[in-house]
């Protein structure tokens, strides 16, 4: 007796879309005309070398970098902008990022050094969300439970491996339930015996459907697990996309099939 093939995942609309955007420091123009489609529910895979313009693209959807041209919308919302089109100050820019449902995990963890873990993922809620301390602190053990921290706590982050403060960082983000969840290189800043854990919680997270992921990132095999779509930038454009296994298993455009031998030959 056979088994059946899961049923092929589905998705929603549109939820975020990038419509000509640019994006240049100084004379070094890094996104150059990107366009692209992200559906809701749908985990997506950026692929490039150093320098391709995939953070900045990540940076720019929720608006920790202003545009040069083009535009990107979140559930309709052009974050960072008013509807006339003029920029926002940093407060109401936060309320968007609030109000689109969008979380950030960054390369660096960037905890709160001063909290512990629990009060890294706490005390956004009560500060942003107005949530009360016991039900912040219930929302944090909950989390920290789901990213294998509950026994860390109590720990700040100089007493954790990196491994564990960036689990903290990715249950701070999932804190507020978003709708979508960018991952910039999650795994870049770790020893390379710790990027497994961090992989298995994004994968689980990913497993686990309904939240909509862009993850930039170098691991191919992971790209391979977790992806429903791959987008290959290279020089600040999208070369090459589709599923994992046309991307990376039979890429069309020379600058994809050298990347992916490069990494391949890294992975082994």
């Amino acid at each position: 007796m056979t088994h059946a093939d899961p049923p092929p995942r589905s998705f929603g609309q549109a939820l975020i879309e990038a419509f000509g955007l640019r994006k240049s420091y100084g004379e070094n123009e890094v996104l150059r005309g990107i366009d692209l489609q992200i559906r809701q529910g749908e985990v997506v895979a950026l692929l490039g070398p150093s320098g391709s313009g995939k953070s900045t693209l990540l940076r720019c959807i929720n608006h920790l970098e202003g545009l040069d041209g083009g535009a990107v919308l979140v559930g309709g919302t052009a974050i960072g902008y008013s509807e006339r089109g003029d920029e926002l100050v940093e407060r109401r820019v936060a309320q968007q990022r609030v109000d689109a449902g969008v979380g950030m995990v960054f390369q660096q963890f960037n905890l709160f050094h001063h909290l512990t873990a629990r009060e890294n993922v706490a005390a956004p809620l009560r500060w942003v969300h107005g949530w009360s301390r016991e039900d912040a602190d219930a929302r944090a053990d909950e989390l920290l439970a789901q990213v294998g921290m509950a026994h860390r706590a109590d720990a700040l982050p100089r007493h954790m491996s990196g491994g564990q403060q960036q689990r903290v960082g990715i249950a701070r983000a999932l804190a507020s339930n978003p709708k979508v969840l960018l991952l910039d290189e999650p795994t870049s800043a770790l020893d390379p015996e710790l990027v497994a854990e961090v992989l298995g919680v994004i994968q689980n997270l990913a497993r686990q459907g309904g939240l909509t992921m862009i993850i930039a990132t170098h691991q191919l095999r992971f790209a391979r697990e977790v992806a429903d779509r791959v987008v290959f930038m290279a020089g600040g454009v999208v070369v090459e996309q589709g599923t994992a296994e046309q991307v990376i298993g039979d890429p069309q455009v020379e600058a994809t099939r050298r990347f992916v031998r490069a990494m391949d030959s890294a992975e082994v």
